[in-house]
């Protein structure tokens, strides 16, 4: 039964979280009486230090959004559940919570410095520039992968009911009811309490609401293809990148991790009582081979799950925001390794409601989201909500994890291109964000299948290879500083050897079909995009290599700690 599966991933994560948490505290020398940038800066708007339950919430609610859902899902149909879930639990427990944890403590060590800052410092100028460059590129993936699956989300058809025209109406609805309560609490000075009390029952109507409305409002919205679904999404992207936080991204985002936390406790409740048996096969020895080229499971299951199990873009949150936030040294455990061993429970719980489906099952042909749709339903059908209701909501939440990604990615993103290109004014956030934008608008719009799988491979590539060069310069920073290293050199390296692989498995048929063109054949847009990114992403890493190995070979000049 599905209850056994679920539990027992439960009380591994604990003791991941009890014992290898406690030897990578004593490594890291977590001390308290060392004064965090928190509390030494506080300067009451991006360095404020917080409890650490507070902390955990909004750390988790940033870096868990679609990834661990559709991942594990897509990595369970193509190869069986028992692989999806053994990478789930160990790479949570061994290389992402090491990640993670390293990250944020190595920020902290650093007046808050972000990885790129560390980087700056402990490898090269060049080394900075190259691993922006490869940040940048990897944030352009998401936001294509992410954009793409909205996009499918709002064209949901399930049962002979088409619930994606109603889950747009509320999307749009919800990002209204975001900006309005953004200025009731900014600008009126309204209670948190009682904002969530008007605004929380508010968006639970309108998802009731939002197959109801008027059929001209359906019909407008039924009307909409995939790919003008892209186009207003990237719009949306566009300013949410641009507006003042206070606007939009931390009210909307608040409302979003109430439905994040809704949906955890609904997927933890369904499969430890619902009494459902698993029906998916545990290995699928005819899904063996991938999508990419007819590789088999080893590499592409490492980089398929991604988020579920490490995450590269987790690194850049620990490192940017997390860290100007953390009370003490202690509360970095709870806070970076706590939340990625969460985000493994979330994965496993979304591949939970793949073990429920029997295999041949028609909704397996369909799109992860609405797998993860359907399980939801059901269990909110044990209680008796209607499975319509039920499934409307399952789809706005996930929409929301993604509105959390797309939010974050396109900023960052910007942010980092007005870094890289020295543009500090307004007008340079506005070219940067169009600039940051236009790629994947090119690229969705000449993709011809599904975009977000055709982005699915490289975007868990390029996050899972970040990653790896993340604790790449952990490593060096600890190697510098006289530290043992060995924790984040032997999942750097396993990492490392997995997307570099990946990489060259989903570039080969590029250059393998570029004599074509001499003939006057035409090639896949599907078929250069991941060639040309992949070669790019790959020179790119391992350019940073050797500079990491010219680095530690120079004689160790004196480093903070």
């Amino acid at each position: 039964m599905i209850v056994f599966v679920v539990v027992i991933s439960m009380l591994i994560f604990w003791l991941g979280y009890r014992f290898y948490g406690r030897f990578l505290s004593r490594h890291l020398e977590l001390d308290d009486s060392h004064i965090t940038p928190a509390r030494e800066i506080n300067d009451g708007v991006d360095y404020v230090p917080a409890k650490s339950s507070l902390l955990l919430g909004q750390h988790f609610s940033a870096i868990a959004a679609a990834g661990p859902i559709v991942g594990p899902i897509l990595a369970g149909i193509w190869f069986g559940w028992l692989p999806a879930l053994l990478w789930i639990i160990l790479g949570a427990i061994f290389i992402g919570g090491v990640h993670d944890f390293t990250s944020l403590v190595a920020s902290i060590r650093h007046r808050a410095s972000s990885v790129g800052g560390l980087v700056k410092q402990y490898m090269s100028p060049t080394s900075h520039v190259l691993f922006l460059l490869f940040v940048w590129l990897a944030l352009i993936y998401v936001i294509i992968a992410f954009t793409d699956i909205t996009a499918q989300t709002f064209k949901a058809v399930t049962q002979n009911i088409a619930f994606g025209p109603g889950v747009a109406i509320t999307s749009i609805i919800y990002l209204m009811l975001g900006i309005v309560m953004g200025i009731l609490l900014y600008k009126f000075k309204l209670n948190l309490t009682l904002a969530t009390a008007i605004f929380l029952p508010l968006v639970l109507f309108f998802v009731w609401l939002g197959p109801r409305f008027p059929e001209p409002v359906i019909s407008l919205m039924s009307g909409m293809s995939v790919k003008q679904w892209d186009v207003i999404l990237l719009i949306y992207c566009f300013f949410a990148s641009l507006v003042p936080m206070w606007l939009l991204l931390q009210p909307r985002g608040y409302l979003g991790g109430w439905l994040l936390y809704l949906t955890i406790i609904i997927a933890l409740i369904g499969a430890l009582f619902g009494g459902y048996h698993i029906q998916y096969p545990a290995v699928n020895t005819v899904g063996l081979k991938s999508l990419v080229n007819g590789n088999l499971i080893f590499p592409i299951l490492f980089i398929t799950i991604a988020c579920g199990a490490c995450s590269g873009f987790h690194g850049i949150v620990s490192s940017g925001t997390t860290s100007k936030q953390l009370y003490k040294e202690s509360d970095s455990r709870v806070v970076g390794y706590g939340a990625m061993l969460l985000e493994g429970l979330v994965a496993v719980l979304a591949l939970a409601t793949l073990m429920m489906i029997p295999k041949g099952d028609a909704i397996l042909k369909t799109d992860p989201n609405l797998i993860y749709a359907n399980g939801l339903a059901k269990y909110l059908g044990l209680i008796g909500i209607n499975f319509n209701v039920a499934f409307a909501f399952a789809l706005l939440a996930f929409s929301t994890f993604v509105y959390d990604t797309l939010d974050a990615c396109t900023r960052l993103a910007r942010y980092i291109l007005q870094e890289l290109l020295g543009w500090k004014t307004r007008k340079g956030a506005f070219v940067a964000t169009l600039i940051t934008l236009a790629l994947p608008l090119e690229i969705l719009m000449i993709t011809k299948t599904k975009g977000y799988l055709v982005a699915w491979p490289i975007f868990g590539t390029s996050n899972q290879l970040l990653a790896s060069l993340i604790l790449l310069a952990l490593s060096v920073w600890l190697i510098r500083t006289g530290k043992n290293a060995i924790y984040t050199i032997i999942p750097m390296v396993f990492m490392m050897v997995v997307t570099m692989w990946s990489l060259v498995l989903q570039f080969l048929p590029f250059l393998k079909s570029l004599p074509d063109i001499f003939t006057g054949t035409s090639i896949k847009p599907d078929t250069w995009i991941s060639g040309i990114f992949g070669i790019i992403l790959f020179i790119l890493s391992i350019w940073l290599i050797f500079e990491a190995i010219r680095v530690l070979r120079l004689k160790p000049e004196k480093a903070g700690s």
